[in-house]
């Protein structure tokens, strides 16, 4: 069986920027929450950290910035364009169901903003990169990206 693979469909002139906030909690709602103001009012302190209080609890936020050159993509799951066929490619895609069962399924994520910031909260405290497992991520997620990106091709371990 095969792994579904997406791809990203991502639109420049339907992008905005955002902003993203990582929370410490779940919260058990998908939909609007109109008027935000009414749940959410951070305040920024001297230092650029920001205070908050959800549901009674008081959060410390800190910004992180992504490093020159990335960004980050904020998608939703869509279904995929089906180009218009022709009775032909009916034809042949008929012949070929069997080659096509094997073949993996694409999903196609849209894109719907970007960011170039995270706002990391943490309960009490503010995070840090040793014990927020998402900060971490990120940092370590960048490091490995760049290791990646920076091979020479023709240049080999030993030379």
């Amino acid at each position: 069986m095969t792994h579904p693979i997406f791809a990203v469909d991502s639109q420049e002139s339907t992008r905005t920027n955002s902003s993203v906030h990582l929370l410490p909690c779940r919260i058990h709602h998908d939909g609007n929450v109109e008027p935000v103001d009414a749940y959410w009012t951070p305040s920024e302190g001297q230092d650029k950290t920001r205070t908050a209080y959800l549901r009674g609890r008081k959060l410390h936020g800190k910004a992180v910035k992504l490093p020159e050159g990335y960004y980050g993509s904020i998608v939703e799951k869509s279904e995929p364009k089906k180009p218009e066929k022709t009775q032909e490619e009916m034809t042949e895609d008929v012949e070929v169901q069997d080659e096509q069962d094997e073949q993996p399924k694409v999903g196609v994520m849209q894109g719907k903003a970007t960011f170039d910031e995270l706002m990391i909260w943490g309960h009490e405290s503010l995070t840090d990169s040793n014990e927020d497992p998402y900060l971490r991520g990120v940092e370590e997620w960048i490091s490995f990206a760049e290791q990646i990106h920076s091979y020479t091709p023709g240049k080999t371990e030993g030379n």
